[in-house]
């Protein structure tokens, strides 16, 4: 078993050891103890299975033997259903609060205010995030006939995003979110998500570098404009500056109008990219299977995703009519959402 896996368990594991050590509040005090926790964990999960993963990644190849990591895809489905049964369970509950009052138990942690982003982003981004993911991993080895770039990276970005999840709800019902709507997670969340997404991507492109078909399926098309516009949209949006490296707190260095367009660029797209590009790339892989029968214009496939990419990345001022937004930010929303 290569070394090299020992390097960032061990590298974030002390990382969290030094965050809680010298947090000056108790968000940064939990998470760092959170990951460190996770460090551990991961580290006797590949005493257990590691021999058995490096076993499996090498028997790919040989004999002209085809041999797909369809491992982690599994642990994906089961995370898929646990967090759309969290996700589905917490909506109703505030549904509930919203009738019954009471139902909101004069606790901070259990009001309203909190539980629904904890709703929101169980449903879109622990639900749907952990689908999305893990049908992109199954889709792109068929469609290229090639298993999966890298050993461990793929294990890495399913159990750093389930991570990412669990210092994400932590924060909600802790009240330790920036206040931005399907951007709640602190700075050093964000830090976290955006390296789990950008090795996402390497993964993704590196099994595409190395397909066996000369012809890159149009699914693959939708689920790397999502990865791809995700990140960027990630990244603009939360962009911060922290009080302290070992606080919570942090400031947008957006202000104003240019916050609040910012936002809903970010906002209204997370919709565009999230739950639809990612999405149309599991019908287009998915829907043709259980039908067996191919695509019925490739064509129209290439007019629909050029068109999707250039309409929907200008509609968010749409969610800012009759706003101190310039009025040509707000037509021009306006028009492409039309």
């Amino acid at each position: 078993m290569s070394g090299l896996v020992w390097l960032p368990i061990g590298g974030f594991a002390v990382l969290g050891l030094f965050l809680s050590a010298n947090a000056i509040d108790n968000a940064i005090y939990a998470h760092g103890l959170l990951l460190f926790i996770a460090c551990t964990v991961a580290g006797f999960a590949v005493l257990k299975r590691g021999e058995a993963i490096v076993t499996e990644h090498a028997s790919d190849g040989k004999d002209g033997a085809l041999v797909y990591n369809d491992s982690i895809i599994r642990m994906g489905l089961i995370a898929s259903v646990f967090w759309g049964v969290v996700g589905f369970l917490v909506g109703l509950v505030i549904a509930s609060q919203l009738a019954f009052p009471i139902l909101n138990l004069d606790l901070p942690w259990t009001n309203f205010g909190r539980l629904r982003p904890l709703h929101t982003s169980a449903v879109i981004f622990a639900f749907g995030g952990n689908v999305l993911m893990m049908t992109s991993f199954h889709v792109v080895q068929r469609t290229s006939r090639a298993r999966l770039a890298g050993l461990w990276s793929p294990w890495f970005v399913f159990w750093g995003y389930n991570l990412f999840i669990v210092f994400a709800a932590t924060g909600y019902v802790t009240g330790v979110t920036q206040s931005k709507e399907y951007a709640e997670p602190e700075w050093y969340v964000d830090i976290w998500l955006t390296l789990v997404w950008v090795v996402y991507l390497l993964v993704f492109l590196g099994t595409l570098w190395k397909r066996k078909e000369p012809h890159i399926y149009v699914a693959n098309w939708f689920y790397l404009a999502f990865i791809v516009t995700i990140a960027m949209l990630h990244i603009i949006n939360n962009a911060a500056v922290p009080i302290s490296f070992f606080g919570s707190k942090s400031y947008i260095i957006w202000s104003g109008v240019q916050d609040a367009l910012i936002q809903w660029w970010y906002g209204h797209n997370a919709v565009g990219f999230f739950l639809t590009a990612g999405f149309l790339g599991i019908m287009y892989y998915y829907v043709p299977k259980q039908a067996e029968r191919p695509v019925y214009s490739y064509r129209l496939s290439i007019v629909h995703f050029w068109s999707l990419i250039f309409l929907y990345i200008w509609v968010g001022p749409h969610h800012l009519h009759y706003t101190a937004l310039p009025d040509w930010a707000q037509t021009l929303g306006m028009t492409f959402s039309v």
